[in-house]
């Protein structure tokens, strides 16, 4: 259900050409699911986060294949900052994506070329990336 559901709101996001935060993700799903919020103050509650982004990517690859290959978690980034985290370009990088020894611009170049792509793919017309 939180898959499901996680993938619908970052489809809606990428729709309106919109990022959106860890902590508005996990109170939409919240909402959405009856499901209590994510309590990212524990590690394994980030943890988990990040196992449910990995999962709605693979989700998202399973129904609507790209080429080149997008990855919707890039939506989602910390609040207040204009980047993906870690666990982004980690699964970038198991995913053959991003190499391995990227450098942090080759990163940052590669999440927004990929928020480019999810607005492009889903019709939204954003100003900045």
């Amino acid at each position: 259900m939180l898959v499901e559901t996680g993938r619908g709101f970052l489809v809606e996001r990428a729709k309106l050409g919109k990022l959106t935060s860890y902590t508005e993700l996990s109170v939409t799903l919240a909402r959405r699911t009856g499901c209590r919020a994510f309590d990212f103050e524990r590690a394994d509650e980030r943890a988990a986060m990040g196992h449910l982004l990995g999962r709605i990517v693979g989700q998202d690859r399973e129904i609507a294949p790209s080429d080149p290959p997008v990855m919707l978690s890039a939506l989602v980034n910390y609040l207040g900052a204009n980047d993906a985290g870690p666990g982004f370009y980690q699964l970038a990088k198991d995913l053959q994506l991003l190499p391995m020894s990227a450098a942090s611009d080759e990163k940052f170049e590669f999440w927004i070329k990929q928020v480019k792509r999810l607005y492009e793919r889903h019709g939204a017309s954003p100003a900045v990336a």
